[in-house]
């Protein structure tokens, strides 16, 4: 890890810096010490710097598991609860075992003021450097790019932590006050209101896409706009717009941090921000990753798996907000994930989906499982295989066949979108050459910590044929913080709940429908159409049927990409949930047979607490600042 201790009293301390072509610390120490003269007259020093600033990115594959735990705390992805005893520390959150004492590996509240310091640091100080080949262009979009990235870490905190102590493009003097950083928390719309300015002013700083490859990576004007949209959407949601649990939440001197009054504008500027980025990002080549079969249709399955091992310069371009970084970012969720085998292939089977889950995915004919038009089948075994058309051979390992004779019927005539998340018992196994086998001490369930804990394993995002023992582990893949299918459904979300009207309500499905029609399943529509209508599904020309439908499909589009946790949370939804409050259903774990196997069985129970929408302030910096309250619910 390169580590440049800083002399000058403004910058006092340690300064960990990174390799901007990659995200990984390079494992160097220090033979001197530098001013901050001589890091900004360097071109070298000037990019480990700037590098350091890009750092605080969330690694939106190994970070979102065991690090910052997004994806643990919602309800799509369920870790081995015996994972603890190898310090999984954001396993016992998820069952109470958390006080404002409880550390958290994710530690923003530590470490994004550095980087926000870093970056205000970098924009007062960075110069061309002619001789070096650095120039103004260069330079202005460097200070740009910081710009940006302390938006997105305050936002980030606000995100996390709620109202937070919020002192933008500040640098404390030499000759500072303690006092001047002691401060309390500000007022959540004012954070909100200054960065929703400061990201769009900046994103007319830079440009849309940058044409060397060596800069994909770096923040562009699509990016700013990506984050500002989805702060925007939060910003409108529930739990901070109109929401009265906090009416008594204030500082000590008694401002008031949350407005509780609903503002119906907060939801006209969410859908504006949503639609200005989809129009940029379009403008700028962006679309939804689609791959087609040999007579020209849409090839669901293939489209809805290979978007995920699919690079930009190969033609994924509904990245939006790319995650640069080697293929070993991937290596936690890779190896806790699909590799079920020790002996055989590597890895350790217990990471898996909720029952939820599963039954959240419509049925292969556009409609939810409980919809009686919607020919589900929940018990009993399938008579014979189902074949589809499409490329895809990961259903029985050849070619256009999903299911085989004997499926479970639970997991039968499902939309393809399933079939690319969810391993489930019977499930073909790629890289093994075989289905899998989830009974008990059978071939991929040792009845151990490292077996699927419910019956399920994940299969979204993972590369069927990764094998460990031979070394074809980790296939490089991209990462992404965002993408353009999620930017539709922010857009199709934020239009429904800003105007209540037909037109409105029609754009909204507008942008569904593209995402379904990905998904290859059918398309919503407020006209009349026939029951046994092959292309679309009536729904009700009403805010409330649109909102119940946006809702539906970002829980199956979205799933283990990290965004539900923020969903649950902004919706005000998650003690509402009962995979999030209380039983945890699954397959039998414990049966060695089907008929033991394939029953709905509770395998662990889950505490939430209402503080649980906001993380505590670890209890050391409320004792540092008499200024700071705790966040709301943790007293």
């Amino acid at each position: 890890m390169n580590k440049f201790k800083k002399i000058n009293t403004i910058i006092a301390g340690f300064l960990c810096l990174l390799s901007l072509n990659s995200c990984s610390y390079l494992d160097k120490e220090p033979d001197t010490e530098l001013t901050m003269d001589m890091v900004y007259q360097n071109r070298t020093k000037v990019e480990d710097a700037l590098a350091y600033v890009y750092a605080g990115l969330q690694n939106p594959s190994q970070g979102y598991l065991n690090v910052i735990g997004w994806e643990i705390f919602a309800d799509d992805i369920t870790p081995s609860k015996r994972w603890q005893q190898w310090d999984w520390p954001n396993i016992p959150k998820i069952f109470g075992q958390w006080t404002p004492n409880t550390s958290w590996a994710g530690n923003f509240w530590a470490d994004y003021p550095r980087r926000i310091r870093e970056a205000y640091l970098f924009i007062k100080n960075v110069k061309p450097l002619p001789e070096e080949d650095l120039t103004q262009t260069e330079v202005d979009y460097m200070k740009a790019e910081c710009r940006f990235l302390a938006d997105y870490y305050w936002w980030n905190l606000a995100k996390t932590y709620g109202p937070i102590p919020f002192k933008p493009d500040y640098i404390a003097p030499s000759d500072f006050k303690l006092s001047d950083l002691l401060i309390g928390r500000t007022p959540f719309d004012s954070i909100v209101n200054y960065l929703d300015k400061d990201m769009l002013a900046t994103s007319k700083l830079l440009p849309a896409s940058y044409s060397v490859a060596e800069k994909y990576g770096r923040i562009t004007s699509v990016m700013c706009l990506t984050e500002r949209a989805r702060m925007l959407l939060f910003a409108a949601s529930p739990l901070v717009n109109g929401n009265d649990w906090y009416k008594n939440y204030t500082n000590k001197d008694g401002t008031k941090l949350f407005s509780t009054t609903y503002d119906q504008n907060k939801w006209i500027k969410s859908a504006e921000a949503c639609k200005l980025l989809i129009d940029e990002a379009e403008k700028a080549g962006h679309k939804l990753y689609v791959e087609y079969n040999e007579d020209g249709t849409i090839d669901p399955f293939k489209s809805c798996e290979d978007m995920f091992f699919t690079k930009y310069t190969s033609g994924n371009k509904e990245i939006l907000f790319p995650y640069t970084s080697t293929s070993s970012a991937y290596a936690n969720y890779q190896f806790y994930t699909n590799k079920v085998l020790t002996l055989e292939f590597g890895g350790g089977g217990g990471l898996g989906v909720y029952q939820g889950l599963v039954d959240a995915f419509f049925t292969k004919n556009g409609l939810p499982i409980n919809d009686p038009n919607s020919g589900y089948v929940e018990t009993g075994f399938s008579s014979a295989k189902e074949t589809r058309t499409t490329n895809w051979n990961e259903g029985t390992g050849v070619k256009g066949e999903v299911t085989a004779s004997g499926t479970y019927n639970m997991y039968c005539n499902r939309e393809p979108r399933f079939y690319t998340a969810v391993s489930y018992n019977g499930s073909w196994y790629s890289v093994a050459g075989r289905k899998y086998d989830f009974f008990k001490n059978h071939s991929d369930n040792g009845y151990t910590h490292d077996a699927p804990q419910n019956g399920y394993l994940v299969r979204k995002k993972i590369y069927p044929f990764d094998n460990n023992k031979t070394g074809s582990w980790l296939s490089n893949r991209p990462l992404w913080l965002y993408r353009l299918g999620g930017a539709y459904l922010d857009y199709a979300e934020a239009e429904n709940e800003a105007y209540d009207n037909s037109s409105a309500r029609l754009e909204a499905l507008t942008y569904l429908n593209k995402i379904r029609v990905r998904a290859g399943v059918r398309q919503y529509t407020t006209a009349a159409v026939t029951s046994d209508d092959a292309n679309y599904i009536h729904v009700d020309d009403t805010q409330d049927a649109i909102r119940k439908i946006v809702r539906m499909e970002r829980r199956v589009e979205l799933c283990c990409e990290g965004t539900r946790w923020d969903d649950i949370r902004r919706w005000k939804d998650a003690e509402n949930l009962p995979e999030v409050t209380g039983d945890d259903y699954g397959m039998n774990f414990a049966g060695a047979n089907a008929a033991d196997f394939y029953q709905r069985t509770v395998y662990q129970t889950r505490v939430w607490k209402k503080a649980n929408y906001w993380f505590p302030v670890y209890i050391d910096e409320i004792d540092k600042n008499p200024n700071l309250i705790q966040s709301p619910f943790w007293n």
